[in-house]
């Protein structure tokens, strides 16, 4: 039976530039006919990635790493050895596996892995160490690349098995080179957008030279920068079984990975411009549903937009406004099964409306429980 896990956040961010453009603008898009406020899925899986790392949620040896100095890695593992010869012994088995590494060491492209992938290579390393040629000039590189034992490429193309690194099994991964080795993303990010309309503002500042003479009356420095205030509908789902698949059937594993994601969504919080801004705004409302039929993204009760009242707060409208859509969205598409448990700071979500929570600690265990229930063994 199909299982997914949504996650339907309302977030008020106070005055931020969150997530830049090419122009240093916050992004945005058209919605609904109106200018919305927006954060992109690739910022936020970003944030919820470091803050499961900044915050344990999960082994060290279950976390993924994205990055174009696996050869740098390898070296640091091999840090007993020669590392001039090391570093020829990484290439060779690198190339066995089929990535290849450009003249500055770096690969080329950014590689997602496992730490447990990188750790197995350099355990592969040091098992063969002697069988692995030493390549030199490209022409020596090639010969040597043929002369790898077979049963070590064999070895080589085996490791990149994901690691059970649980951000590769949420959010997939692509090797162009090595197509048998991608992983379809169990978990789908959809763009954070204001759930009202939103108008670029502009800070004009200036900074004072500490070390200026008596007749230096201007400023150092004159700029502008671009930011918004904005409510966010934030929107995942996680198809569950496909997580476990992707951990190679480690159901708790899995269930780690659910409380994991739970804790990180709603304490994701982007980096850009915080120096700036300090816009460390937590969630109003998160609401997870179970779903059995098909998952219901509910952005469109924000298609026709909130607008600011002087007795009702964006955020409070926002949550009402998503109760009454999916309402109306549930008796036509939604599961008899499907279940909802929510955490709300704003009173609006109706009561008779899932299990509620009082904290994100008991949010987070009575996600784990449901998910526990409905997974099979």
């Amino acid at each position: 039976m199909s299982l997914f896990l949504e996650f339907h956040l309302i977030q008020n961010f106070a005055p931020s530039n969150l997530n830049r453009d090419d122009t240093g603008a916050p992004k945005d898009a058209i919605f609904g006919g109106q200018r919305r406020a927006r954060v992109s899925s690739q910022c936020f899986k970003r944030a919820i990635r470091l803050a499961a790392a900044e915050l344990d949620l999960l082994p060290h040896e279950n976390r993924g790493i994205r990055t174009k100095k696996l050869q740098t890695l390898l070296l640091e593992k091999l840090a007993e050895r020669d590392q001039q010869e090391a570093r020829a012994k990484v290439e060779a088995a690198l190339s066995a596996a089929g990535l290849k590494l450009k003249d500055d060491g770096k690969t080329e492209y950014l590689l997602f892995l496992g730490e447990n992938e990188v750790t197995a290579f350099a355990e592969l390393i040091q098992q063969h160490w002697d069988a692995l040629p030493v390549g030199g000039d490209k022409k020596s590189k090639k010969d040597s690349k043929a002369a790898i034992p077979p049963e070590i490429v064999k070895q080589a193309k085996a490791l990149l098995n994901g690691g059970k690194a649980v951000d590769v099994a949420l959010f997939g991964r692509m090797l162009a080179d090595l197509p048998a080795v991608n992983q379809d993303a169990a978990c789908q990010v959809a763009h954070a957008i204001s759930t009202h309309r939103v108008e670029r503002e502009f800070d004009y500042f200036t900074a004072v030279d500490d070390k200026g003479d008596e007749d230096e009356t201007g400023a150092g420095m004159i700029g502008q920068v671009e930011f918004n205030s904005a409510t966010f509908y934030r929107y995942a789902v996680l198809d569950v079984n496909k997580l476990r698949s992707n951990l190679q059937g480690d159901r708790e594993l899995a269930l780690s990975a659910v409380a994991a994601f739970t804790q990180a969504m709603a304490r994701a919080i982007p980096t850009g411009k915080q120096n700036s801004f300090a816009a460390h705004n937590p969630p109003a409302f998160i609401g997870v549903s179970v779903r059995h039929a098909t998952p219901l993204n509910l952005a469109n009760a924000f298609e026709k937009p909130v607008f600011a009242r002087q007795d009702q707060a964006l955020t409070e409208q926002s949550v009402a406004a998503l109760a009454a859509y999916e309402t109306k969205l549930a008796s036509v598409y939604a599961d008899a099964a499907d279940q909802w448990l929510y955490l709300d700071l704003t009173g609006q979500w109706p009561n008779d409306k899932g299990d509620k929570a009082a904290s994100l600690a008991e949010l987070t265990q009575k996600v784990r429980q449901r998910i526990d229930q409905q997974l099979g063994e």
